[in-house]
């Protein structure tokens, strides 16, 4: 893979999770000199190859994203999607139904830390507005 798309999904990665998040993330594997193959792998793949098709918004990659997630149990990830997924205009109450699914799907644990997560995110997010 060029480095064209490497510089693409690092562009896409900031623009949904914010610029200080991937930043911070980069710079640590810098300074470790250790994952910076991984780094590009995610930029390329997951963030220019998937995350850069036409098929769905951003919104809707987030909401998916979101549930995906929270199956898998992985709460550092569910808590920078679910920011990203309010950046992209998903409301609140869509953030609750999604929960509710996460529930019924993949277990009341599940949504519950999701839910959790979720307060967090919401309350940050009402408070820069």
């Amino acid at each position: 893979m060029s480095e064209d798309m490497n510089q693409k999904g690092l562009e896409i990665r900031r623009e949904v999770l914010g610029q200080k998040y991937v930043d911070a993330s980069i710079e640590t594997s810098q300074k470790l000199d250790f994952g910076m193959p991984l780094q590009e792998l995610v930029n390329k793949y997951c963030w220019a190859e998937v995350w850069g098709r036409p098929g769905l918004d951003r919104k809707t990659r987030s909401m998916l994203n979101i549930a995906m997630i929270s199956a898998l149990n992985r709460p550092n990830e569910v808590k920078i999607h679910l920011a990203a997924a309010l950046r992209h205009g998903c409301s609140e109450e869509e953030i609750m139904e999604i929960i509710l699914q996460i529930a019924i799907y993949c277990g009341v644990p599940a949504a519950m830390v999701t839910y959790n997560l979720a307060k967090e995110v919401v309350a940050e997010h009402r408070a820069a507005d």
